[in-house]
């Protein structure tokens, strides 16, 4: 496996997302799906953050609660979608 610089790598990765989704290619589509992942897991732990900070408003804890489900629904997706695509 090559390694490469990590601004190499951040430049091939922000090409990859610049791109338009019908002209990505099998790399940068499963690219995408890895970087999406990551901002999830990024999302989740600003979200989890914020559910430790107990607001103490029931209507707060709710939708926190659901944004929290709804995130995990979206990236065990495209943990799904990236996986398809190395099939």
């Amino acid at each position: 496996m090559e390694v490469k610089r990590p601004d190499v790598y951040v430049e091939e990765m922000r090409n990859a997302i610049l791109q338009l989704p019908e002209t990505r290619s099998d790399k940068q589509r499963r690219l995408v799906l890895r970087t999406a992942s990551r901002q999830l897991e990024r999302a989740d732990l600003y979200l989890a953050a914020v559910a430790y900070m107990e607001l103490g408003d029931r209507e707060a804890q709710r939708a926190l609660n659901q944004l929290r489900t709804d995130l995990e629904s979206l990236r065990r997706h495209l943990g799904e979608r990236a996986n398809q695509s190395t099939e």
